[in-house]
């Protein structure tokens, strides 16, 4: 037997076999039932997924990377993820990267082949110099795609921590990392189509990835991004709008703290909230990991937030 037979997303679906005959109104139907799965599969493993979120902000205070590894769909949304994090949370490109199969033309079409070297995703983490300050997370539905356990194997080799994202348990690829998050949505509605179920579990994964550890190390204050500089009008009025808001100023006060502050949001909040100059509202996110409440608190013994 085959291994593609014990694979879990390789399987038939019982609820579509009879897909092709349902119409619209009932393609519709069955793959809504079958996303409605999606959450729980996700929900299953969130103990695991808020390890990988700690385990990240640890690496992004030590000023280390998260690095996405996938080939196909798996690829994709590594890159996806990576790509929006830049406009999101202010980060430099370099911060979150994602590796794909064949390069960046695999994004927009398949690459024949290109999973099927376990020595080119080596090579790749090998090219990134990944040491222990990184964190590698390999993305792939069924848990077995070589270029994804080479880039795992050499990321662990050096030293990096390593997390696995699959559809399948147990899997190889959750065999050689550290953390192993399997994501058991079940058989797809299409057999084998990965990009459907399995896709949309995994984008969950990472959106929780990135956004809990962006959250974790102060890029956010509540549920308000605020680690940006505002360069363009539309930032500038966000970020007038976040300091009246936040720190109960009128708009010509918020202007003034963003002058002060050289524009940066973060400063601008603690200079009013603490009572501080520039300097010392710097020197204040340092030394509380960047985070504006504990800055805050610090400072006055007391928070405004």
């Amino acid at each position: 037997m085959a291994l593609e037979d014990h694979l879990l997303t390789e399987a038939r679906n019982p609820l579509s076999t009879a897909i092709d005959a349902a119409g619209a109104a009932g393609i519709v139907a069955i793959m809504n039932d079958e996303d409605a799965k999606v959450v729980e599969a996700v929900r299953a493993e969130a103990a695991n997924v808020a390890k990988a979120v700690e385990w990240t902000a640890e690496r992004f205070r030590r000023g280390g990377r998260l690095i996405y590894v996938g080939a196909g769909t798996s690829g994709r949304l590594g890159v996806l993820d990576a790509s929006e994090c830049p406009p999101t949370f202010s980060t430099p490109p370099e911060m979150v990267v994602g590796l794909i199969a064949g390069g960046n033309a695999a994004l927009t079409r398949s690459i024949e082949g290109a999973e099927d070297h376990a020595e080119v995703g080596a090579a790749e983490i090998a090219a990134m110099d990944v040491t222990d300050r990184d964190i590698v997370v390999g993305i792939a539905s069924s848990g077995r795609t070589p270029y994804v356990l080479g880039a795992v194997r050499e990321a662990k080799a050096r030293g990096a921590a390593t997390v696995g994202v699959a559809c399948n348990r147990p899997s190889l690829l959750g065999a050689e990392v550290d953390l192993d998050i399997a994501l058991l949505v079940g058989p797809e509605v299409i057999s084998g189509s990965t990009r459907l179920k399995a896709g949309t579990a995994t984008k969950m994964v990472l959106n929780m990835i990135t956004t809990g550890a962006m959250v974790l190390i102060g890029k956010t204050l509540g549920n308000r991004m605020i680690d940006f500089t505002p360069v363009n009008e539309k930032l500038r009025i966000r970020a007038r709008r976040m300091l009246r808001e936040l720190a109960e100023v009128d708009d010509a006060r918020a202007v003034e703290l963003l002058a002060a502050a050289g524009g940066r949001l973060k400063v601008a909040l603690v200079m009013e909230l603490a009572g501080v100059g520039p300097a010392e509202a710097e020197a204040l996110l340092q030394a509380h990991g960047g985070l504006v409440r504990k800055a805050v608190q610090a400072k006055t013994g007391a928070s405004r937030i």
